[in-house]
């Protein structure tokens, strides 16, 4: 391999020999000029790895050369160094994207730092990031055979998503399969956890004992107002509510960073309750209540189409304003609420944005990214745009960074209210189909039905036969429902490999799995300027 070449300008660069020297034993090939026109001259007929430019010499100053390099080389790694500590000089050599800075005397463990970090890091990076994984994936293939309680796999899911992020930044690694395959083999355990647990879950009471007795439950839906925006209004505060339908945990931790520079994050999380669909998770979120007894408050609820934004969740308002009154909250509590479906709303929603806020309560929810899910599954372009987590992930967070969702909480950020940012499911890319058999009357949906009569591997679905026993509607004699596990998706035999293809890497959610499950709750407090 060659070595990596430097060319370093500085008018008194006899005095800089013995730097050279120890530069070139490190193996690097050192060019020395004198004067900042040779360097640019230099540097323009040959291809150098880093350039170092002295800020003060003979004509062409560092600066001037700096710029001119720039020109016709906007990437190569520039070093400015400089007897001058005046602060206007740093930043104006900043401003021309400098690499990095250094003050004469310079010694060469110095620039050998900085050449290590230039050059090196990455490769040091990627060798420590290749022991840790190794590790880690044998300590997590052993913790999901134990006994876990909901905690432990909140824990074990975020440190998947923790690789998964980290190893999207060295795919030459070639780790992405073992992940992959770490990932399925958590959601089969994971489903085996909930399927064994969830019926007690239902029937407890949020960080007491079960009625069974058992031990505590994780957080549901039915408890997020509860935990994390009740207590902050009997406080006196003020909050306001977003709620990013079918938001991934994965794709929110892409997203925060745009909000550092602006609030005090505080991370927690939450189950979603089955089916991991906007009907019953997000109306469970806004009433508090188990879906059964929403049918009971409002059965032609459940007549509509499970999946229509405009009938089985036009009630939302209506259900937090009875929720807020069985909270006891002790003082009046306004409330606004907002959906945003369309561009347009989100920007009457910013014009609009601080007389909103003068509520108590500013509940908005936005649909971009369920809206995005549903469009990718039948849009080859979306499909070849985002064909996989870490596309679709990065997607996302190009909306979020371009979004006037995020010129929202940046105005929200100097005000005195609290945000609070969660989701009510997540989703998962369907990659195995299964074959379902109902009657006419089953539901569409790709990753839990209900109907009569409903067949399917049990191996691939939670199968539940009695729904009032889980608080689920009872929807009509002798409904069933079943809800898909891991990456399975339901497909029914008739043009089975038609739409098995045509199904097949789309994002569903309805069903189990960690990724439509373990969801975020995310409190921001403005950061005080």
């Amino acid at each position: 391999m060659e070595p990596l070449k430097i060319l370093w300008a500085d008018d008194e660069i006899d005095f800089l020999k013995p730097h050279i020297m120890f530069l070139e034993q490190k193996g690097y090939s050192v060019t020395s000029v004198t004067n900042g026109d040779d360097a640019v001259e230099y540097a323009r007929s040959d291809r150098f790895d880093m350039i170092m430019l002295d800020e003060m010499m003979p004509g062409k100053d560092g600066l001037s050369a700096l710029a001119e390099i720039r020109d016709f080389n906007p990437t190569v790694p520039i070093i400015m160094v400089t007897k001058n500590e005046e602060e206007r000089l740093m930043e104006e050599a900043i401003g021309q994207k400098i690499t990095d800075y250094l003050t004469k005397p310079v010694n060469p463990s110095q620039i050998l730092l900085i050449l290590k970090k230039i050059f090196d890091a990455k490769k040091i990076t990627r060798e420590k990031l290749s022991r840790d994984y190794s590790q880690e994936f044998m300590n997590i293939s052993q913790a999901i055979t134990a006994d876990l309680q909901p905690e432990e796999w909140i824990d074990i899911f975020l440190k998947t998503i923790e690789w998964e992020m980290e190893l999207d930044q060295f795919p030459e690694l070639g780790f992405q399969e073992t992940l992959h395959g770490l990932q399925r083999d958590c959601n089969a355990n994971f489903c085996r956890f909930v399927e064994k647990n969830y019926r007690n879950w239902i029937h407890g009471s949020a960080r007491g004992v079960s009625a069974a007795g058992g031990k505590d439950r994780p957080d549901l839906s039915i408890d997020v107002f509860p935990r994390w925006v009740f207590p902050k209004l009997r406080d006196g505060k003020s909050v306001v509510f977003i709620l990013l339908d079918c938001l991934r945990t994965d794709q929110w931790l892409a997203m925060e960073p745009f909000l550092h520079d602006y609030f005090q994050i505080r991370h927690d999380y939450y189950y979603s309750i089955l089916p991991t669909s906007t009907p019953y998770a997000r109306n469970a979120i806004f009433s508090g209540l188990f879906p059964r007894d929403l049918e009971y408050k409002m059965p032609g609820l459940w007549l509509q189409s499970e999946e229509d934004e405009y009938s089985s969740n036009r009630f939302e308002h209506q259900f937090l304003e009875e929720f807020i009154k069985r909270s006891e909250i002790c003082r009046p509590v306004t409330s606004r609420y907002v959906k945003i479906l369309e561009p347009q709303e989100a920007r009457s929603t910013e014009k609009h944005l601080l007389n909103h806020a003068q509520n108590d309560l500013f509940c908005m929810v936005v649909n971009f990214v369920d809206i995005l899910a549903h469009q990718r599954s039948e849009s080859d372009i979306l499909k070849e745009i985002a064909p996989d987590e870490s596309a679709y992930r990065s997607l996302i967070k190009s909306w979020f960074e371009h979004s006037t969702l995020l010129s929202i909480l940046r105005t929200l950020a100097s005000e005195d209210t609290t945000v609070v940012i969660t989701t009510d499911h997540g989703s998962i890319r369907g990659k195995r189909p299964t074959k379902v058999i109902g009657d006419r009357e089953t539901s569409t949906s790709l990753r839990y039905k209900f109907g009569r009569n409903l067949q399917c591997n049990p191996k691939h679905v939670m199968h539940i036969k009695n729904p009032p026993e889980y608080l689920l509607p009872q929807r009509g004699v002798n409904a069933h429902y079943i809800m898909a596990k891991e990456d399975y998706y339901l497909i029914y035999p008739r043009d089975y490999n038609k739409y098995a293809a045509k199904y097949k890497d789309c994002f569903h959610h309805g069903g189990i799995s960690l990724e439509e499950m373990i969801l975020p709750v995310v409190t921001l407090e403005g950061l005080k300027r």
